[in-house]
């Protein structure tokens, strides 16, 4: 038997005319900068499908833009995002592609780079009703959701990595809902996406990182 939640039916609760075009647009841009250490001093999106085609009219450019500065999806500071990022000394561009017609209608590209130089690419797919799908990180074919607490590991695709992360969630006491791997290349740099219902404890990047051959680890917390 399928359940459908409150939230299928009435959809987020959010500023703007569309779910798919901004409640989804700005879930995807909040995901990808929990993703990167801030604070943000440039961010680039590159829009596919009818994000391409209805970016400005929908809002979708507002909320992309309030979204990778850490507006919720109702927060009423969207409405003025170009203002704020503008005081924020944040720059950003918008690219509609519409050359590219073999993905998903509302995908979008996002470019970010830190105060420190560090660049980082998310792709996200907005599915309707306020859901979203990140299909891709730094080039790396990926798959979350963003609707459990979320912990992203980034790895040399070694033995034992895989069971080190595994034992500190278990030590931390940490209930795992799901866990995926994924890589392009055998032995190269590697993503373990561990989803769980619980909000993961504070230290628990910390104690990964005590693994030489992992790189980063970062920490999404809806």
């Amino acid at each position: 038997m399928a359940f459908i939640s409150v939230f299928d039916v009435l959809g987020p609760n959010m500023i703007g005319p569309s779910s798919s075009h901004t409640a989804g647009a700005e879930i995807i841009a909040f995901l990808a900068q929990k993703m990167i250490a801030p604070p943000l001093r440039r961010a680039d999106f590159t829009l596919y499908g009818s994000f391409a085609k209805t970016y400005h009219g929908h809002g979708t450019d507002r909320a992309l833009l309030g979204g990778i500065m850490g507006f919720s999806a109702d927060d009423t500071r969207i409405r003025d995002s170009f203002a704020i990022a503008e005081q924020r000394g944040l720059v950003y561009s918008f690219t509609p592609n519409e050359t590219e017609t073999d993905l998903h209608p509302n995908t979008v590209d996002i470019r970010m780079e830190n105060a420190a130089g560090q660049v980082m690419t998310v792709r996200g797919e907005s599915l309707g009703g306020g859901k979203v799908r990140i299909v891709r990180i730094n080039g790396v074919a990926v798959d979350f959701t963003g609707e459990y607490n979320a912990l992203i590991v980034v790895q040399q695709d070694k033995p034992g990595v895989v069971a080190h992360i595994t034992k500190i969630l278990s030590d931390r006491g940490v209930n795992i809902a799901f866990m995926r791997l994924f890589r392009e290349e055998k032995g190269h740099t590697a993503y373990t996406i561990v989803e769980s219902d619980e909000r993961l404890p504070e230290d628990v990047a910390q104690l990964l990182q005590e693994n030489p051959n992992i790189h980063d680890v970062m920490v999404v917390q809806p």
